[in-house]
């Protein structure tokens, strides 16, 4: 679901880039010229990013419809539905009575279960270390609510890489992509948005970022659609973590 405003998408050709040049030459040092990350801050989104939470929100999401007395179609609930907050993507397929329920049982049973069946995928803690130790400021931009967002990162032992985790507040502050990226740039010191980059799965991403002059890098790993990240203006989509990791570093 595409965030208010956004123009009117042009079809693109899928770009993988698996070879693109990371580092930027800089001053001649001791031992030959001296290099640099292409880019001195990288913003990640979470889910569908850095870790696989599909099956922790969808199967919360499922005890809640049961429990509600909605009934549940494979068809139409699916990873696909994931990116933006659940509070604005369940209201057009259950109806916004039905939804407030769902999410009043599914806010509490996901902190205490859910949110644990997060899972990384592949490269993504090495990457994650290898950016921080080229001296890569990271940002989290999550739709999650931060609570649960930095729940995550903890329970993976990441915390301490980011420079700023900005989500959702838990009284959807942030409705936006926009807004959560917004906030991230404040914590962050507002970085120059042509040494900025984000990295996401959805469409909310990249219309996000953006708005802000910052382009976007796609996880093709993700819970995208088929040409979505491209529709959207993504500068390249990559079908693996070591892929997106050769273009960055």
């Amino acid at each position: 679901m595409p965030e208010s405003g956004a123009s009117n998408p042009v079809f693109v050709m899928r770009t993988t880039v698996r070879h693109a040049p990371g580092m930027v030459r800089g001053s001649l040092g001791d031992n030959g010229p001296v290099t640099r990350p292409r880019y001195r801050t990288v913003l990640l989104d979470l889910d569908g990013t850095l870790v696989d939470s599909a099956p922790g929100i969808l199967g919360t999401l499922r005890t809640a419809f049961d429990q509600v007395g909605v009934p549940w179609d494979d068809t139409v609930i699916g990873p696909h539905l994931l990116g933006p907050p659940l509070y604005e993507s369940l209201p057009p397929l259950v109806g916004a009575e039905n939804a407030e329920k769902i999410l009043a049982l599914y806010r509490p049973l996901y902190r205490e279960s859910g949110l644990l069946k997060s899972t990384p995928y592949p490269g993504i803690e090495d990457l994650l270390r290898a950016l921080v130790a080229a001296d890569v400021r990271l940002g989290l931009a999550t739709s999650k609510a931060e609570p649960a967002a930095r729940e995550i990162l903890a329970n993976q032992g990441w915390t301490e890489l980011f420079a700023a985790i900005t989500g959702d507040t838990v009284d959807a502050q942030r409705p936006s992509k926009a807004a959560v990226v917004e906030e991230a740039l404040r914590r962050l010191g507002s970085p120059a948005p042509e040494e900025t980059i984000m990295v996401g799965d959805r469409l909310h991403d990249v219309v996000g970022s953006g708005r802000h002059g910052i382009s976007c890098l796609g996880a093709g790993w993700g819970y995208a659609e088929p040409g979505e990240l491209d529709t959207a203006g993504a500068i390249a989509v990559y079908d693996s973590v070591p892929d997106l990791q050769a273009a960055v570093l």
